[in-house]
């Protein structure tokens, strides 16, 4: 009577795992078909080369990137690269590193662990929820009003300075950075802060030694994650005055600048079809730096990768700690000073102190 739905549910089964494996697959194909295109476009490749050439055609690969990420932007486009975009986008992910960081995670820790629960904490946690869903052309508005522009205050007006840009990136990533905050300090066990308060740690105490270091590997992967989004936007950095392409990169925060995206897609657009390979080459660049975050991402979530960042931030506690224990003053009596000759407290060499020391206690 039931081997019929026995058979049936395993036949539903295999049917499902075989849809599941089906569509990890298509991924992974679209993923090498992209990758392959992008190859024969950069060096403009036969579609079947034989196998023999492979190795001349990796060491070409090889000096046509070497030579577009070293080289600035030119009409010749033997001659152009993205120096200039490289650099700017290396400031950017510094720049939005700086800012995003430490407020996104301050913000997660605040909500997750000070915050009473009530209707406030449930709004403020929804429409973060909201904005990490937001597209990216309305950040790109938002700096565009408010930091490049600053309301019309042209006094306090960034222009097209590299922290107009930055700070629009800083508020895409923002609302990530919150969320997967909060998911991994949510993952440690209350168990480890109940057993911490017990022991009479402090709420601070308890966070900085116990919290934290356990939840770390999940913020910075969350965190390395949003840079990498941060990293290939292009239309909020058009919408706050990137340059299509600069001769120099930017030397500080202050400077005009462009982004590697905005540089792909200027050469993207551009007639001649030498331009295109160019582009291509750009391309693989990218996806060499963002695959090299998403590494660094996956690595912290590894048993190896969770202790050294686990040690990480409680070293970085204990120097805090130390640091601030040398600042603040001891409140203690000043020790007696040294004998110079038995290296013990100075003694009092007054007669009466001598005879009584001599009597018999």
């Amino acid at each position: 009577m039931y081997r019929p739905r026995r058979a049936r549910r395993r036949a539903f089964g295999a049917l499902f795992a075989g849809l599941c494996l089906a569509a990890t697959l298509s991924g992974v194909v679209v993923l090498v078909v992209l990758l392959g295109s992008v190859l024969a476009k950069a060096l403009a490749l036969e579609p079947n080369p034989p196998w023999y050439a492979l190795g001349e055609q990796a060491r070409e690969l090889s000096s046509f990137l070497g030579r577009i990420a070293t080289a600035t932007n030119s009409p010749n486009p033997d001659l152009a690269g993205f120096k200039a975009g490289i650099v700017g986008s290396l400031w950017l992910l510094l720049l939005v590193a700086m800012i995003a960081i430490p407020v996104g995670v301050g913000a997660g820790l605040y909500l997750e662990e000070y915050a009473p629960p009530g209707r406030l904490r449930r709004t403020i946690q929804t429409n973060i929820a909201n904005l990490a869903g937001v597209p990216s052309i309305v950040y790109g508005i938002l700096g565009l009003v408010a930091f490049s522009r600053a309301f019309g205050f042209e006094a306090v007006a960034l222009g097209k300075m590299l922290w107009a840009g930055a700070l629009t990136l800083s508020l895409l990533v923002l609302p990530i950075v919150v969320i997967t905050t909060q998911e991994a300090l949510r993952a440690v066990p209350s168990s480890l802060r109940q057993a911490a308060l017990a022991l009479g740690a402090t709420r601070w105490q308890v966070i900085r030694d116990h919290v934290l270091p356990s939840a770390l590997p999940g913020i910075l992967t969350g965190t390395i994650l949003a840079l990498s989004r941060a990293i290939g936007e292009t239309a909020p950095l058009l919408m706050v005055g990137a340059a299509n392409s600069i001769l120099y990169p930017p030397a500080g925060p202050s400077d005009y600048y462009t982004a590697l995206p905005v540089e792909i897609y200027n050469f993207a657009t551009l007639p001649r079809e030498e331009f295109r390979s160019v582009a291509a080459g750009g391309i693989l660049i990218l996806l060499a730096i963002l695959m090299s975050m998403n590494a660094v991402a996956i690595s912290l979530r590894t048993p190896t990768g969770r202790v050294l960042a686990g040690r990480a931030i409680a070293q970085l506690g204990r120097i805090g700690w130390t640091a601030g224990r040398a600042v603040r003053p001891s409140g203690r009596r000043p020790s007696p000073a040294l004998d110079p000759a038995g290296g013990g407290p100075a003694s009092d060499a007054s007669p009466e102190n001598q005879a009584r020391g001599a009597e018999p206690r």
